[in-house]
């Protein structure tokens, strides 16, 4: 697992061994980032579940200004810091040992909302997809963000979260990523 591009473009990243985390794939980052790049410029990235924050790394190697990555393990939390250091994104880099369900009250105490949300709970926690729906009603997305939702490809996900609706679903293998974005 890498960078895929940008700034920061081919630097390995370390994840967490086991079956605790499931990292997305070079393959499925390079293509997904591929597909919403006309779409994000700037801006502040959250990322619920962090794993090894690969993802919220390639935003922020892509142009991104700012991440905050959401982590509930400790040892996930400390690869995530050891990535971010190896990357030099220490400064641009916030990240909260903290269940994902306290997303929303963390950021509005914080005053963070977001551009570009990743979803990416371990996939045997569907209801975890709801999470998006919190941050959409306390406010925390702009008009213009995106939500992107990683998941199993025969996993129904909701049809909207709010006013973001579904823009885009692509399958890579047993893997599906879901964009939405705001209808309005």
């Amino acid at each position: 697992m890498r960078i895929v591009a940008g700034s920061r473009r081919g630097i390995p990243l370390k994840s967490l061994p086991g079956t605790g985390t499931r990292p997305t794939s070079d393959k499925v980052k390079e293509s997904l980032f591929n597909i919403i790049g006309p779409y994000f410029d700037g801006g502040t990235v959250v990322e619920l579940f962090g794993g090894s924050g690969s993802l919220s790394l390639e935003a922020l190697s892509r142009g991104a200004d700012q991440a905050i990555i959401f982590e509930k393990n400790p040892k996930a939390c400390a690869i995530i810091q050891e990535n971010t250091e190896k990357c030099r994104f220490a400064d641009r880099i916030h990240i909260h040992r903290a269940d994902a369900r306290n997303a929303a009250k963390i950021l509005n105490s914080k005053g963070h909302r977001a551009d570009l949300l990743f979803i990416d709970p371990p996939y045997a926690q569907e209801r975890l997809y709801a999470l998006g729906n919190d941050l959409v009603e306390a406010g925390l997305l702009t008009e213009d963000a995106l939500i992107i939702c990683e998941h199993e490809k025969s996993m129904e996900l909701p049809t909207s979260y709010g006013p973001f609706i579904i823009i885009k679903n692509v399958v890579y293998g047993n893997t599906a990523i879901t964009i939405f974005g705001n209808e309005g």
